[in-house]
């Protein structure tokens, strides 16, 4: 894709939305972003960073895609090359009802694509999570999806939605799916994200909590049995790159479903130690209770989109960390 690409990012003042719209900024797309401001986490945060999106350039849109039929966004599609489709009800948490995952995973999604469909938008990235295979997030793209949370569950669903989406215009010939037209009908792929991490994080995760304990000196909650965990820690940016081989290798990223993460695997004590050691402190560990279905491995098998679009993560968890360090002290800090 070249020239003046319009995309569409959903979730943008979140974390990994805000730092996909800097990258395409950066590449020289046409951003327009679309948040409802949820009060999930600090809104004050998210309006923080839609103000710097807004001043590098951004359109922002202050809308709730889980209203009926998305009749606000639906204008803004028919001008758009592409949508990435991060907002949802995010996290696995004992506090947040089914009602709310539902609602802003699946049901958000559902209507959104009713309106891209309608819209005749030709790329759309759906946001997925490895949290759909379960406990163990070991498979390739092709293993049985085996959620163990609502989380999971309902992106899982708001995945379906999408891809169910795609498969409505094509039509078996020779064994194999084939579009009717071609080109035409819904086009879309769906990108399983593992562990990812970096700057403008969402407060309550890993390394934002543990930045935040040590710069303090105060106690630093960790699950029982987390320090265990294994987790294919993703760097944010690395995230973002695999975002553009799809916008810009659409003909071979259209219909498909890829892992995204590291298939380095470290536990979350190692990425604890990592952290401690760059900031030159350790943290007080205070154990809470286990959290139910929260995975207790994630290791990403990315030989499809290795193999497809070529792209391979390039940031180690030193470096990813070192410079998520930075960010905290220079900007989150406080």
């Amino acid at each position: 894709m070249a020239g003046a690409v319009r995309v569409l990012i959903t979730g943008v003042a979140g974390f990994i939305g805000s730092n996909l719209a800097k990258r395409l900024l950066e590449g020289g797309y046409d951003v327009v972003g679309v948040d409802a401001f949820t009060d999930y986490y600090s809104v004050a945060l998210k309006r923080k960073s839609a103000r710097g999106l807004v001043a590098e350039g951004v359109e922002l849109l202050e809308l709730d895609l889980a209203d009926a039929a998305c009749p606000a966004v639906t204008p803004h599609l028919e001008n758009v090359d592409a949508v990435v489709h991060f907002a949802g009800q995010p996290g696995i948490s004992a506090r947040t009802p089914w009602e709310d995952y539902n609602r802003n995973n699946v049901v958000a999604t559902h209507r959104l694509v009713e309106a891209a469909s309608r819209a005749g938008v030709k790329r759309f990235v759906n946001i997925s999570s490895s949290s759909v295979y379960g406990l163990r997030a070991m498979d390739s793209e092709v293993g049985e999806p085996k959620p163990a949370s609502w989380y999971g569950e309902t992106k899982l669903a708001a995945e379906l939605e999408v891809m169910g989406a795609v498969r409505q215009g094509w039509q078996m010939e020779d064994g194999k799916l084939r579009n009717e037209d071609g080109r035409g009908g819904f086009s879309a792929c769906s990108l399983r994200l593992f562990s990812v991490y970096g700057e403008r994080e969402r407060p309550e995760k890993l390394f934002p909590r543990l930045m935040r304990a040590i710069g303090k000196g105060e106690a630093f909650p960790l699950f029982e049995g987390s320090w265990e965990h294994q987790r294919s820690f993703t760097y944010v940016g690395d995230i973002c790159e695999a975002i553009v081989a799809c916008l810009e290798n659409w003909e071979k990223a259209e219909g498909e479903i890829f892992n995204v993460g590291t298939d380095k695997c470290f536990t979350t004590g190692e990425a604890i130690e990592t952290v401690q050691a760059i900031m030159g402190k350790e943290a007080r560990i205070e154990v809470m209770p286990r959290r139910p279905g929260d995975q207790a491995a994630t290791h990403a098998n990315i030989e499809k989109i290795r193999r497809v679009l070529g792209w391979e993560p390039r940031t180690s968890l030193r470096e990813g960390l070192e410079r998520m360090v930075r960010w905290y002290l220079d900007e989150g800090g406080d």
